[in-house]
């Protein structure tokens, strides 16, 4: 195929003395399978086929490959070259006819070579002083394409087109022998088809059907007469006879496709004259949308999707654009619209504050929806635009959302539900160093210290301080712990990745301030981590592909043949499950009771758990809110600098999410969590036993396994040495061994001294006379 136009008739005279030495180079090439020689055999015609490069013997060329959202909506397109490949009874017989009659009218004639149509065209063109009919047959130029846009290197690429002295004649011989293998392979029918599933039809456009939709905006299959001359005549000159940027061009060349047509007798003198009426008409299409820039919805969730695709499927780039794979994914359409909605909601587009939604689904690791008050795009002068992931990015602190497993690692350890501090504001850690920024004192090696962000109660058990997030009670609970592995561990078996990095010297150092959250943490880790509870302790790898089949339905496979594994990454037991949903249990009032710190989080009529968290400095705030069915982060903060969000976890973020998911939830019914492993909430606490006697206490508190902490006198208006009851209270649960005291009454208290003359009475005294005033 010839690719240029001649500049001038001398040119073409040049060309014409150079063929014609190919063409004769062509015919004794032609000749060298069936002749022996010195060094050559005699060959047969299977020995032409087993020629074939693997290249040649797939029937169709790949076309774009599909990214599909969860409900087949398609978010994008990944290609080198856009083409949609179509079936013979898909492309217009007209189109057939006007490509065979300018490229090569003996198509039907030949057996893959025709050097006499290759005369005859170098003929006509020198005539004309330009390229009217191509010389290569369509099954070389066949050969040719699919050599050069299956090259993989530069230098195949420059072995497929070359064109002077010796490797030029070198390539026109291979090339023709590679013609005459396909020819004796495939029908005329179709070499046709893969030809002009292969052609470069300019503006981008690769093949029969991308190429009637970028310039006609119709199918191959709806193709007439005028709209199929022009393409015909596209293939040798695609960029100097585009008729979108070149009209006038285009109308020359249709014109000679059309004056050919009418001398082969396949159309006819009417047709001809009609058609060479009439300008050009076009219908510009725009080429698919490609990459994740062009994408119709989530940006961030499709780049997230390619990392995916190549870091953990190992899946190369050009096999991604050049496989015509369609990738299933797990982007729910309509979460990731409301997602979009609820940031701008709270962040204007482009603010220096980012709003950072992310959903994934607990059970399977489904990653829903990745939503930012950004557009995916790198203009750097345009502060809406971002190109980096920041759902997957870690970058800042989530605060108190790490209490959660602190939380749960005191739980494994037996640790009850009710396990009950009394802790001092601020407070103090026996345990951990790194001096106290409360009270000024920085030296490394002094004790750490917290305070509380607000005035919480001195004693409170487990479930209280996580529902009020107190930082002195959960400091307390580290120390009693005695070490953060046991909190970094299970954050780490939870599924927070983003942690992984760094996690043997959090536990060497052993930082006290883990469970306050100052880590660096990954919006989608975060999630992830929370959606282990959702699913009662099973733990999932966050995914955003399901399946990845081919053209013909056939799962993809990678280089060596191995088929490329999108199934759920899933770990049960990741924490136990009686852990699980006793934390669930816990974390539903952080949302839905007076005193928890996520009520904006709160949908009526839906059963939520969550945890808020702010990072040291204000520097970011999260929730995690989560149901049985979904689980979603949100994180505030400026991914350029340290900059103060204004509020706590509970403000933006609470916000933030309420918004994105009360549309989901309310359109379907969600599941209550289970209930709460008693055995798990109570822990190894012993409940206080009821008693009537001080020997009978001393001895129901040894044997429930507590500790007898002595009698206490109490004032009461019961005879002294009357045992009142214990404290704490019979019925309530104490850490194993933990001390119970036996209240016993002092006997009714005395009655105060009668006033003296002129002193008023003590208004507390009792009223002793019945008159209704004290004394």
């Amino acid at each position: 195929m010839s690719e240029t136009r001649a500049p001038s008739k001398i040119g073409t005279l040049a060309k014409l003395a150079a063929t014609i030495v190919v063409a004769g180079a062509l015919v004794a090439g032609m000749m060298l399978p069936f002749v022996g020689g010195s060094g050559l055999v005699a060959r047969n015609s299977a020995s032409l086929l087993d020629a074939l490069p693997v290249e040649l013997t797939d029937q169709t060329p790949n076309g774009n490959t599909r990214v599909l959202a969860a409900d087949g909506t398609v978010i994008t397109n990944f290609y080198e070259n856009n083409r949609t490949p179509v079936t013979a009874d898909q492309i217009a017989p007209i189109m057939k006819q006007a490509l065979v009659d300018i490229e090569d009218s003996r198509f039907y004639e030949h057996n893959g070579l025709d050097v006499q149509g290759t005369l005859r065209a170098l003929v006509t063109n020198v005539a004309a002083g330009s390229v009217e009919e191509g010389g290569s047959t369509l099954t070389q130029q066949l050969v040719k394409q699919t050599l050069l846009q299956t090259a993989d290197t530069p230098e195949e690429r420059i072995a497929a087109t070359e064109q002077d002295g010796i490797d030029g004649v070198s390539r026109k011989l291979r090339e023709a022998r590679l013609a005459l293998a396909l020819e004796e392979t495939y029908s005329k029918d179709e070499i046709l088809t893969r030809y002009l599933n292969i052609a470069y039809f300019g503006a981008g456009a690769y093949g029969i059907q991308a190429a009637s939709q970028r310039y006609f905006s119709v199918n191959a299959s709806d193709l007439d007469l005028a709209q199929a001359s022009v393409l015909a005549g596209l293939v040798q000159s695609p960029t100097n006879d585009d008729p979108l940027a070149n009209p006038e061009n285009a109308q020359a060349r249709r014109d000679q496709v059309l004056n050919r047509m009418h001398t082969l007798g396949h159309i006819s003198d009417q047709e001809l004259a009609d058609t060479l009426a009439q300008p050009v008409v076009t219908a510009e299409g725009q080429p698919p949308a490609r990459n994740c820039v062009g994408a119709s919805i989530g940006g961030f969730f499709c780049s997230y999707l390619l990392s995916y695709l190549t870091g953990t499927l190992n899946m190369t780039q050009q096999q991604i654009e050049n496989g015509g794979y369609t990738i299933q994914t797990t982007l729910r359409t309509d979460i990731q619209a409301s997602g979009d909605q609820a940031v701008l909601n709270t962040l204007p587009m482009g603010d220096s504050l980012a709003g950072i939604f992310t959903a994934v689904e607990p059970g399977t690791g489904h990653v829903l929806a990745m939503s930012v008050n950004r557009q995916y795009c790198s203009d750097p002068a345009n502060p809406a635009c971002e190109s980096v992931v920041l759902n997957t990015a870690a970058s800042q602190g989530s605060g108190s959302t790490y209490k959660v497993f602190t939380a749960v690692a005191a739980l494994e350890q037996g640790f009850s539900q009710y396990y009950t501090i009394t802790t001092s504001d601020p407070y103090f850690s026996r345990v951990y160093k790194g001096g106290c920024t409360a009270t000024g004192n920085r030296n490394p090696s002094s004790p750490y210290c917290v305070e509380n962000a607000g005035r919480y109660p001195a004693t409170l058990d487990m479930d209280g301080a996580l529902v009020r997030s107190s930082n002195t009670y959960f400091l307390a609970l580290e120390d009693a712990l005695g070490s953060v592995e046991g909190p970094v561990r299970a954050a780490q078996r939870m599924g927070l990745t983003s942690l992984n990095r760094n996690a043997d010297q959090i536990i060497a150092e052993n930082r006290g301030s883990f469970t306050l959250g100052a880590e660096a943490t990954s919006p989608l880790a975060l999630a992830s981590a929370y959606s282990t509870m959702a699913a009662s302790g099973t733990q999932c790898d966050p995914t955003p592909v399901t399946s990845i089949v081919d053209g013909a339905g056939n799962p993809a496979t990678l280089a060596d043949g191995t088929v490329i594994n999108t199934g759920n990454s899933c770990n049960p037991n990741a924490i136990p499950p009686g852990v699980a949903n006793t934390m669930n249990q816990i974390l539903i009032g952080d949302v839905q009771s007076s005193i928890g710190t996520g009520t904006r989080a709160n949908v009526p009529g839906h059963q939520i758990a969550g945890k808020t968290g702010t990072s040291q400095g204000n520097f970011s705030a999260a929730f995690v809110g989560y149901t049985p069915e979904y689980t979603a982060s949100v994180m505030v903060l400026n991914p350029k600098e340290n900059q103060n969000v204004g509020g706590f976890g509970g403000n933006k973020p609470a916000t933030i999410w309420h918004d994105a998911m009360a549309p989901i939830l309310n359109a379907q019914e969600t599941a209550p969590f289970p209930p709460a492993d008693v055995a798990v909430q109570n822990g190894n606490t012993r409940q206080v036993p009821g008693c009537s006697s001080v020997s009978d206490c001393r001895s129901a508190i040894t044997g429930a396994g507590l500790s007898y902490g002595g009698q206490v006198g109490v004032d009461s208006d019961q005879p002294a040495g009357t045992v009142l009851g214990t404290s704490p209270a019979a019925g309530t649960r104490v850490q194993q061994g933990g001390s119970v005291q036996v209240q016993v009454s002092n006997g009714p208290a005395a009655a105060p001294p009668a006033p003296t003359d002129g002193q008023p009475a003590d208004p507390n005294a009792p009223d002793t006379d019945g008159d209704g005033q004290p004394g």
